[in-house]
């Protein structure tokens, strides 16, 4: 199942939950047309609401970021099969690529490089990602969302 976001301004965590999910979310898109643009829009202003009357916006009612992945989840029906989890630069929205380790050496931390087999990189903003705690402590959270 493929689908792609726009998330208002106000969404900005959202938007890189849903792109550590692997999901193409356009962050702070200023007004589009969900029906015309093919994402759907995720807004948490009535006026917008109110103004498109379409299935691809979704009006996000809580302020806390993970309740709010919570509804995206749940109105989309989203299960754990459909995520592709680290695969979108959380900063661009760029698929990230497996890299070199030897090619990286002077760019990442020595004990990062001493430690880690993995890495992969943005292709378009240069970010160098690894499997540290940080990716354990986000697998904890998505295990949560999708439990019953």
């Amino acid at each position: 199942m493929e689908i792609n976001f726009a998330a208002e301004k106000t969404l900005g965590k959202l938007a890189k939950w849903l792109r550590i999910l692997g999901f193409d979310t356009i962050y702070d898109p200023g007004i589009i047309n969900p029906a015309e643009s093919g994402r759907i829009l995720l807004t948490r202003t009535k006026r917008i609401r109110d103004e498109y009357k379409t299935d691809k916006l979704i009006f996000i009612k809580s302020d806390k970021p993970f309740k709010q992945l919570q509804e995206v989840i749940k109105t989309l029906g989203i299960v754990y099969e459909d995520i592709k989890t680290f695969t979108r630069c959380i900063k661009c929205n760029t698929e990230i690529r497996t890299i070199n380790k030897n090619s990286i050496r002077s760019v990442v931390p020595d004990y990062v490089w001493e430690n880690q087999d993995s890495f992969k990189t943005c292709i378009e903003c240069k970010r160098i990602y690894w499997q540290g705690s940080h990716t354990k402590r986000s697998m904890e959270i998505i295990k949560k969302l999708f439990e019953a």
